[in-house]
């Protein structure tokens, strides 16, 4: 086995905000990750929260056992959001992620390496933003929570450069 090339997701891992994907197949290309359409919002963001699935396991007892064995059940996206530093001169993140907003979150997990299968797209609508307040030594920053709103897209290849 090959050593690991272990790294940091400060400054690797990128997170887009799609409006829209052409495709059915909820996976963008990369005109879609550059245009107009596509906002970066990496250099946001100050911390993330859930962007994952978890599955809920059936028990399956029976008679023949004392044993409660289980089969896959149905999956669940945990409660994710975004946390923003707020910028005091304009509201272009706010503007963009406004409550009831449908979209989709595009994550690149080892950052934009073409063809590596660590992309994730998720379909989402915000549920809600929320600014935090402090009295002590912080930034300004404000959470939007997403309703994941559709089959995520789990482990696709980063679009082929232009």
């Amino acid at each position: 086995m090959t050593a690991q090339k272990r790294f940091m997701r400060r400054g690797v891992t990128k997170f887009y905000f799609l409006k829209t994907i052409a495709a059915t197949t909820n996976l963008p290309v990369r005109t879609e990750l550059i245009g107009s359409n596509a906002t970066d919002l990496s250099g946001f963001v100050s911390d993330v929260a859930g962007w994952s699935l978890a599955n809920s396991p059936i028990d399956t007892p029976d008679m023949g056992s004392t044993l409660t064995t289980n089969i896959p059940g149905e999956d669940k996206a945990d409660s994710s959001s975004l946390t923003f530093y707020e910028d005091q001169a304009q509201e272009t993140i706010e503007t963009l992620l406004s409550k009831g907003v449908e979209g989709f979150i595009v994550i690149m997990r080892k950052g934009d390496v073409p063809e590596s299968k660590s992309m994730d797209v998720f379909p989402v609508r915000v549920a809600g933003r929320a600014p935090a307040y402090s009295a002590g030594n912080d930034p300004a920053k404000f959470t939007v929570t997403f309703a994941i709103a559709g089959q995520p897209s789990l482990d696709q290849a980063v679009p082929a450069a232009a």
